[in-house]
């Protein structure tokens, strides 16, 4: 499957299977997240993967949403802004949220690929979330993904609305 064939199949699930996922199979999206381009390859992201029930509870308390609670496990994308490049030259521009996200974004695709399903969450409450991961103070969490086998009988996909090219190009 070519690229653009993946990202035009790729949706957000909002319905998971309670099968667990292999780890050989987390590890491989993991490790395609751990390869992803960085500014100035600072690689300040961490991946957090929840599976424990007592923890699967704290990120429900930071996104309660039934649908989310259908996964049989998270990964939560964090940036460490003790380790993200700074542009020091012009404004101070802290990149770890940009690196985070292309890993984040790593993560989809490559769960896609593999026939896993995954939901972009960023409408949760960093607060809680953070103190329900025991996170450090120079950590954030950038997204909450839930991962697993999609139930193909409770999910609708989505129609793909998006912007033609031209509406988003300029050339000059």
């Amino acid at each position: 499957m070519t690229l653009k064939k993946l990202i035009e199949s790729r949706y957000s699930v909002r319905a998971y299977l309670p099968q667990p996922v292999e780890k050989e199979k987390v590890e491989y999206v993991l490790e395609c997240a751990r390869l992803a381009p960085s500014a100035n390859n600072f690689q300040p992201w961490r991946f957090i993967v929840i599976t424990s029930p007592e923890r699967v509870k704290g990120i429900y308390k930071a996104y309660d949403r039934e649908w989310f609670k259908t996964a049989p496990m998270h990964i939560v994308v964090c940036k460490d802004s003790s380790e993200s490049w700074k542009r020091t030259n012009s404004d101070d521009k802290d990149f770890g949220d940009i690196d985070a996200a292309i890993a984040a974004e790593h993560i989809c695709l490559a769960a896609a690929e593999i026939g896993l399903g995954t939901c972009w969450v960023c409408n949760f409450n960093p607060n809680i979330l953070k103190q329900a991961l025991r996170l450090p103070e120079h950590q954030d969490p950038i997204a909450i993904f839930p991962l697993g086998y999609i139930d193909e009988a409770k999910n609708l996909i989505p129609e793909k609305k998006r912007k033609s090219l031209s509406d988003l190009t300029e050339w000059i």
